[in-house]
Order: C-alpha cells, then structure tokens, then sequence
C-alpha cells in the first residue's frame, strides 16, 4: 500500500533478541522482561514497572489493584470519570469490576476530554478518574490530576496511544497513580503483543506484580505492603493472595522491548517531524478539522474531521483515499456511547450528550504516522483530499 496504517519498526536488532532468546531455551518472563521494565521506568523517571502481555491487561490489572488497596479500595457502585472517546479496553474493566461510568465530552479540537465539565462531572460516589491523551495529544494531564486531588478521587493515566508525549515538560503516563502503555506491533514502540503498567506508589507495584502473575506471592518483592509470609517456601511458592489473572509477556517481547527503547527517542523525532508537515499542509483548511496540539504531542497519527458546515459526504473522502492507495479508520474507538455493548453498562452522560464526540464518530478518520519520512504519502493525501472535498 502507498500509505499505511501501520508499519513495521523492527531492524537486526531487534531479530538478533529474539534468536538470543531462542537459543538461551527460556522463553517465559524471565532476565528480559525484567530489564525491559527497568529500562522503560527509568526512561520515563518513574520507580517501578511492571509489563503485561497488553496494554488491555495493563489496564485490567491496574484497575483491579485499586479494589485491592488496604486503604480507601474501590468499591462496586462507585463511579468513574471517563472520556466519551477512547478504546473499548479503556472502559471494559471498569464495567467489569462494577463501577459506573459518568460520560463526558470530549474538546472537538484536541479530542480530549473537555474539563470544563469536571465539576458537573463530579457526584458524592465519584472516586476515580480515567485520563487518556488520543492519538499521542497529551490531555489536561496536570488540571485533571489537580481536580482529583482536591477531592480525593484516584486518578489513572491510559497512555497507551500516547507514549514519549509530553506536558509542562513531564511524560505523559507518569501523572497517574497508575499508567497504562502498550507496545502493540502499530505502536509507538513495538514488542509484537506487549503492556507496562508505570507507577511510584510501592502497594500498586506489589498489588500489580501479583494481580498479572495468578495472584500469587511468588512475583512480589520481600517485605511485602500486600501480605505476610506465613509458611516455608514449599507452599509460600504457590500461595495465592488475589484473584488475579495470567497475563504474563513472554521473554521474547520483553528482549524486542530492550532494543526498541533504543530507538524510541528517534523514533518520536521522526513522528514530530512528520506531524510539523501534516499541520502545514492542513492547519489553514477550514474543512477539515485537525487536531490542536496540547503540550507536545508524540503524533500517533493524523486525525481529521471533516467539518460539518460544508457538507462533505465521508463516503466520499473514503473512496478516493481508497483510490489511492491510502489507509484510514475510525478516530480510536469513536464515540463509545454509539457501540452496542455499551447496553451492558451502567452509565450516566454529563449534560446530556456528547456532540463532539458524535461529530468526530460521525465525520472524522485518521491516518497513519511513522517513524520515518512521509512527505510523499502526506503530501499525496493533501491531493487527494483536495479534490475529493470541493
């Protein structure tokens, strides 16, 4: 295809990991994994991580371990913050563990979720907020981290399509109790299936480290906040202590993960790079609508919503894209209200409706960013939506 979704990242080096791993006969999380987590908090000054086999389980985990702290556990019935635009795995654990969902709109410019409707957001059961930066734009990470400590709500980062994005010169993923990443082969780095969880809260660190491992003590650093060995190591070794889950990652990822940090400074370089074209080829183009850039965004991808006022049938845009050769999809997830499964959910929409994340659902898609050169493909694009949207 002339211009791809998605592309891969991977050199000899990451191949030579992966025969390493082979040849060493260990192929469960072991030295590799390990190192890859020490290497991805200290890249990203944080005290621990914790990796998974996705960034969804890297927010099924984190999510459970709040239900599991000594002090203050969430509790079904109790209710969360949450974007109207993100994955489905954003909100799947929530509804899974019980809570429910308060719905707010999200900033038609930036795509994030609007705080100016925070405080209406609020209710006397709300006690945790889900912050995610679409498609590498941070959110107002620092506003919303302020909200909930003022009135004493958790609050929980899903970084998972916004890695190396910044904000008042912090990372995006460390203003969370806990922070979710993924390392998915489209990823910003690419580990084949792969998650971390980034925290420095040292209770989440144990709470994690069993949750993702069976929810036994085995995987937890001595002392342990989370328990208190009670016998010999015979049946300390298979002691369980949590309904957790196995979601371990396999060591070849966690081999793949070392050598793809190597790259992740130049790789986001090339992403900016390319973004800086994207907005000057559309930035002054009143019919399309694309993303306002909030801090510095690690440039995901290239959202664009067709604005409304002049009519511009999709279908359209589609076809000719397709004509060309050019890949396009859905904005994240679009608007998760408008998805069948949320009947299964029990939720509340703040003020009523979400018309923004309706417009982006209804008339938006992106295109793909790589690490690499696209002035071709974007310059093509810019052509092709030219003509197709006259």
């Amino acid at each position: 295809m002339f211009y791809e979704l998605a592309a891969p990242t991977w050199g000899d080096e990451e191949l030579a990991a992966i025969k390493r791993v082979v040849d060493s006969g260990m192929f469960t999380m072991g030295r590799n994994v390990r190192e890859f987590e020490e290497v991805f908090a200290r890249y990203f000054g944080t005290k621990y991580a914790v990796m998974v086999n996705s960034g969804s389980s890297a927010n099924l985990v984190a999510i459970a371990c709040l239900f599991f702290r000594k002090k203050n556990p969430l509790q079904r019935g109790d209710e969360a913050i949450v974007p109207a635009i993100s994955w489905s795995t954003t909100y799947h654990p929530l509804q899974q563990y019980g809570l429910k969902l308060r719905f707010v709109d999200v900033d038609r410019d930036t795509l994030n979720l609007d705080v100016k409707q925070l405080e209406k957001a609020l209710t006397p059961k709300t006690k945790l907020m889900v912050a995610v930066s679409i498609l590498g734009n941070p959110a107002h990470l620092e506003e919303m981290k302020a909200f909930c400590d003022k009135h004493g709500l958790y609050f929980f980062e899903d970084n998972c399509e916004s890695m190396d994005a910044e904000i008042g010169g912090k990372k995006c993923g460390t203003f969370g109790i806990m922070n979710s990443f993924s390392t998915f082969f489209s990823h910003h780095i690419s580990t084949m299936e792969g998650g971390m969880v980034l925290t420095d809260d040292e209770e989440s660190f144990h709470l994690l480290r069993a949750m993702r491992n069976h929810g036994w003590t085995r995987d937890i650093p001595r002392p342990s906040m989370v328990f208190e060995e009670k016998h010999t190591d015979f049946y300390e070794a298979y002691r369980f202590i949590l309904p957790g889950y196995n979601v371990r990652p396999i060591e070849m990822s966690g081999a793949i993960g070392i050598e793809q940090m190597k790259k992740l400074p130049k790789f986001t370089e090339e992403r900016r790079k390319n973004w800086a074209l994207f907005q000057k080829l559309f930035k002054d183009d009143d019919r399309f609508i694309i993303q306002k850039e909030h801090g510095k965004s690690s440039a995901f991808s290239f959202t664009m919503i067709l604005n409304p006022k002049y009519h511009i049938a999709r279908d359209r845009a589609m076809k000719a894209l397709k004509e060309a050769d050019i890949g396009y999809r859905i904005i994240t997830g679009g608007n998760f209200l408008r998805h069948d499964v949320i009947k299964y959910y029990d939720y509340e929409v703040v003020g009523g409706a979400t018309p923004n994340a309706d417009m982006a659902h209804d008339y938006g898609f992106f295109v793909g960013n790589h690490p690499f050169d696209l002035t071709p493909q974007i310059t093509r694009l810019r052509e092709v939506l030219d003509r197709a949207c006259n």
